[in-house]
């Protein structure tokens, strides 16, 4: 019989010299017996909620933290019991993952996992192994496998259930289980309406709306407005994405000079010409919406006015222009406002820049944007006019030099050709930090916005 040992789990840097994370949820119990790269816990960190992948195979022997726990860095979380002769197995470093080649060299030193992600190095194959997001097997209860047709994030390999306990859990996918914790719903009381019987987002907006009072006040739940009957005022502890969120809007507030102009334009033609792509083949079956055409002007926009897509230096005291534009898209998710950006935004063609930004935003409502999506963003657009909201002043994103703001498209009298006529109408709000964008440069910058979305024909003069 071979000897074992205990190795602890330190709960890692999972990226951005984050400090801490709350523990969500355990999704292996004590005397579990777990497989290399297995997702075993649930995190939120102040940008994203991640799945923590096994870095050990062997026999789970204490759970350190509970559910709802914000543990700092570098704590002990979990601890195994594994063959004294198994070790750990390395993480991939994130530079070998980014370059795409997914090579590894035999001869990486053993070292503790520091990076979710990618998955441990599976012994002897050289290889980092990601965690595939695929479709999971169903066990049925005769053994047998069937294709599951939602999507479920999984590990590359899915262990069978360990005593029955991963069975019997409610079948959904973690941005379903987040919504229905802050709902204060038990998933076990909601039907699912998904294949295999999945519990899907619907099934839980469907359930919050009309769950039986008796069945929430067994749970001791809140009711889906947060209050229970008979209290006067609700306190919700402000953590993960939202502390986050509240920080750095403070130190943006607070550390850059914000300026912020508006300009009303006339964008009949922006909406004239997205009718006529939806109808041509290229853009056959892509999302386009004003916010498309916005992000293209934007981007067109700063490379005339490359001043708005800059940061402040604050240690060199020196101004750092981008090459570059990382577009920064604000997305309101049930956990907070998030800013995930698209990479090299400036190298997309209108087709590619369309389907990225519904891809960011499909993203970021299920939950899934991870936090090197939430990083390294240089200029941003906030969309408040699908709130109904004519126009706002944006706080910057921290550590960019301007955010553009869309208002509401109207339908209202203007000035047409020398008469008064009924056309669409929105308002544009820039914020921009005055330490680096002069008065002049951003009037420049909204100006060029502006022009391209009144007459699309305007960029032939600009590029």
């Amino acid at each position: 019989m071979s000897a074992t040992m205990i190795k602890e789990f330190r709960l890692p840097d999972l990226g951005e010299g984050l400090t801490e994370s709350e523990i969500l949820s355990w999704k292996v119990d004590v005397g579990d017996t777990v497989s290399l790269n297995q997702v075993i816990a649930e995190v939120e960190t102040a940008k994203a909620v991640v799945e923590l992948p096994s870095p050990f195979a062997g026999v789970i022997k204490e759970l350190h933290e509970q559910p709802g726990s914000v543990v700092e860095v570098g704590k002990p979380i979990v601890s195994f019991e594994v063959a004294d002769d198994a070790g750990s197995a390395p993480l991939a470093p994130s530079g070998a993952a980014g370059a795409g080649s997914g090579e590894a060299a035999l001869d990486t030193p053993r070292r503790e996992p520091n990076l979710v992600g990618y998955g441990a190095v599976v012994e002897g194959s050289g290889r980092p192994t990601r965690r595939a997001r695929n479709f999971a097997p169903v066990v049925e209860a005769g053994g047998t496998k069937a294709a599951e047709a939602g999507p479920v994030e999984s590990a590359a390999v899915q262990p069978a259930p360990v005593e029955g306990k991963a069975a019997e859990r409610p079948r959904s996918t973690p941005p379903v289980r987040k919504l229905a914790k802050d709902l204060g719903l038990d998933l076990a009381h909601v039907p699912g309406t998904g294949p295999g019987g999945l519990i899907t987002r619907e099934d839980v907006q469907e359930f919050s709306g009309h769950a039986a009072e008796p069945a929430l006040q067994a749970q001791g739940a809140a009711s889906p407005g947060g209050a229970r009957p008979g209290e006067r005022e609700t306190r919700t502890p402000i953590k993960g994405v939202r502390k986050h969120t509240a920080a750095a809007m403070v130190q943006s507030a607070f550390t850059a000079p914000h300026a912020t102009e508006f300009l009303t334009v006339d964008v009949t033609p922006s909406l004239e010409l997205l009718a006529k792509l939806k109808t041509s083949r290229e853009f056959a079956g892509i999302k386009l919406t004003p916010l498309t055409l916005a992000a293209k002007a934007l981007l067109i926009a700063v490379r005339r006015n490359p001043a708005l897509n800059s940061r402040w230096d604050e240690e060199n005291q020196e101004m750092v222009t981008f090459n570059y534009v990382n577009l920064g898209i604000a997305a309101a998710t049930p956990r907070g406002l998030t800013v995930p950006n698209i990479k090299d935004a400036e190298a997309l063609p209108l087709p590619q820049l369309a389907q990225a930004l519904t891809a960011l935003a499909e993203t970021a409502r299920a939950g899934r944007t991870t936090p090197a999506d939430l990083s390294g963003g240089t200029i941003s657009i906030t969309n408040i006019g699908v709130f109904g909201i004519d126009a706002g002043t944006p706080i910057l994103n921290p550590g960019e030099a301007a955010i553009l703001g869309l208002g509401a498209v109207r339908t209202m009298p203007w000035e047409y050709r020398g008469e008064v006529a009924l056309r669409q109408v929105l308002t544009l709000s820039l914020s921009f930090d005055h330490r680096l964008v002069d008065g002049e440069q951003g009037s420049r910058f909204l100006a060029d916005v502006g022009a391209i979305l009144a007459e699309p024909g305007m960029v032939l003069t600009m590029v």
